[in-house]
């Protein structure tokens, strides 16, 4: 599975074609998707152009994402760091009335286990979200890991040889385990392509978009994310 990461918590400053009004995710979903892509991961805006949990924030940015592409599945993150900030943001997800198909889930944040646990009583899928070794085995020692939609492995790390020799310690964590999830992985700016091909290498999930970085594999600047997914498509098949 090919996953178009369309912003993060990046801003315009980053690259120009950011989008982040609910008109500029589903215009670029839609390319995304053209491209190459098969599902979506989106960090919705309020009207400030801050990244958002509120209820009619993220109901905002489905809803057009969803008219522009009927059927994709589409998540949202629910990082520690987006206003309200901490525990705190767990009171507008409660509120949530148009919900996305999964969220993303951070291990290494405080509360992990508690938003998990509101998203399996809402039924909304989780991607656990594991950038270190401690992060995986926290994963795989809770009651709820085997209830997750996949795990991502996100390598923070900037060096490749560093990256990979962490990926594969958190892999081995998960192998051990025999969770039986899919296991998407992924890099961010230096490792964003390294991390690619070595997905494509072991079979597993990848992920690409301007979340993760800017540049395509040549050192360039893509234009947009359908560049950065047109190219991980063509990577992948060569």
């Amino acid at each position: 599975m090919l996953q178009a990461c369309l912003n993060g918590s990046r801003s315009r400053d980053f690259h120009p074609a950011l989008p982040c009004t609910p008109d500029e995710l589903a215009r670029d979903a839609k390319a995304a998707i053209e491209a190459g892509a098969e599902e979506l991961h989106v960090h919705p805006r309020g009207r400030n152009g801050e990244q958002s949990l509120e209820p009619a924030d993220i109901a905002a940015a489905l809803q057009a994402i969803r008219m522009s592409v009927p059927d994709v599945p589409v998540g949202i993150s629910t990082l520690w760091t987006i206003p309200p900030i901490g525990r705190a943001r767990q009171a507008p997800i409660r509120e949530w009335q148009v919900l996305p198909d999964y969220v993303s889930v951070n291990l290494g944040e405080e509360d992990a286990p508690e938003i998990m646990a509101l998203m399996i009583q809402r039924r909304i899928g989780i991607e656990a979200g594991l950038a270190t070794v401690a992060d995986a085995l926290r994963l795989v020692a809770l009651p709820s890991a085997e209830r997750c939609l996949r795990v991502l492995v996100e390598i923070e790390e900037q060096e490749t040889a560093t990256g990979l020799h962490v990926a594969h310690e958190i892999l081995a964590v998960l192998s051990h385990a025999n969770l039986g999830l899919p296991i998407q992985l992924h890099g961010s700016d230096l490792t964003q392509w390294p991390m690619h091909d070595e997905a494509v290498r072991r079979g597993l999930d990848r992920r690409i978009g301007l979340e993760d970085g800017a540049d395509l594999p040549d050192g360039t600047r893509a234009a947009d994310n359908a560049e950065l997914l047109q190219a991980a498509v063509a990577r992948a098949a060569s």
